[in-house]
């Protein structure tokens, strides 16, 4: 199962939605989405993805700038959709997998197959192996009050803590 939620930063501060991931396909999709929620031109937009405590992801647009990504656990990640939408981008892989694509649910499995097969933890993607550990920047929201070294000791209540740091804890029973 999993949580988005974005989190738009306006001149009178923050203001959060979750968010329905159905259309989503690539990061692309993901960063338009986020600047759709955006009620003006060049705001920060904050899209927060958790699947059941296994990973969260952070990705970040800045109006029409490349989005900014930061996963929590790659290896995790990559197991799942959502997931392997961020990491494939970290790790350089553009091609999207088509034949996995029809396969699989969003879950990351295949109709009637289990959530997790115990034979397959080395996840690799096309263009390399996804660590069992962060990926992406570190520092992503560290001008919004996040530092590298929070971020990376997030364990559990992601979201929570995200919405801590960056002061928008006061808008967050909104998407819960």
């Amino acid at each position: 199962m999993y949580f988005a939620a974005l989190l738009a930063r306006t001149e009178d501060g923050w203001e959060a939605s979750d968010t329905e991931l159905d259309n989503v396909e690539t990061l692309a999709d993901l960063a338009d989405l986020a600047r759709e929620s955006a009620s003006d031109d060049g705001e920060t937009v904050i899209v927060f993805i958790e699947q059941e405590d296994a990973w969260f992801g952070i990705v970040r647009v800045d109006g029409e700038d490349d989005p900014r990504v930061f996963v929590s656990n790659a290896a995790a990640a990559a197991r799942s959709s959502y997931g392997e939408i961020l990491t494939s981008e970290l790790l350089g892989d553009d091609d999207q997998d088509d034949q996995l694509d029809e396969l699989t649910d969003l879950d990351g499995t295949e109709d009637g197959e289990p959530e997790h097969d115990d034979e397959d933890d080395d996840t690799v993607t096309g263009a390399g192996v996804a660590p069992a550990g962060p990926l992406g920047e570190t520092r992503i929201l560290a001008d919004l009050g996040l530092p590298e070294k929070q971020l990376l000791a997030i364990t559990d209540d992601a979201l929570g803590e995200v919405a801590d740091a960056i002061g928008a804890s006061d808008i967050l029973e909104t998407v819960r």
